[in-house]
């Protein structure tokens, strides 16, 4: 399940953030390059990236961590409980969004177009429940309040489930895989 795990640059912020691990051992664990690992550690990527604990939900425990510490060739193991967290992720309360939330959808929409470009203004809509207009006027900076956004993850605004984001993003990647034609011999 190495590399399944959901938000993985917002854990892999924490636990650069948290712990002595290798980078090596948490790009394993996180599914992602070395080199984007180093790229978290060093801010290049953007303080936007908010940490997200894999210890409070469940993904990790302290002794696993401390563990893989003391040995960098020791990968970090998932929990069994990974899966009961992301069909729990999964289940959304309500699709009604209230309004001390709503001022924030902008702010999320600015979030998935700005880390996830790959997602479509459909995508957008229907994880934040917005209008395809906003998503446009985002996108295209044309927004009214432009200036005063702020990137801010949808999961953590609790306008989507971990697992309905995670889904939309590997529509996107298959789409953006089907679109781009197979390289040719000649090509290489």
């Amino acid at each position: 399940m190495s590399g399944k795990i959901l938000m993985n640059k917002e854990v892999a912020c924490w636990l650069v953030d948290n712990t002595t691990l290798t980078f090596q051992q948490i790009s394993q664990f996180c599914g992602l390059h070395l080199l984007e690992v180093q790229a978290l550690a060093d801010r290049e990527v953007g303080d936007y990236v908010v940490g997200f604990s894999p210890v409070l939900n469940g993904i990790l425990s302290w002794e696993e961590i401390r563990a893989s510490e003391a040995d960098e060739n020791l990968p970090l193991p998932t929990n069994e409980k990974l899966e009961d967290f992301v069909k729990e992720s999964s289940r959304v309360k309500s699709r009604y969004t209230p309004m001390s939330h709503r001022q924030n959808r902008p702010d999320a929409i600015y979030y998935l177009v700005r880390n996830h470009p790959e997602l479509t203004d459909a995508q957008i809509c229907k994880l934040v429940r917005t209008t395809k207009t906003t998503v446009v006027s985002i996108r295209n900076r044309t927004h009214r309040s432009m200036a005063d956004l702020e990137p801010k993850n949808p999961v953590i605004l609790e306008m989507c489930s971990e697992a309905d984001l995670h889904r939309a993003l590997e529509v996107a990647k298959k789409k953006s895989g089907a679109a781009e034609p197979e390289p040719t011999e000649a090509q290489e």
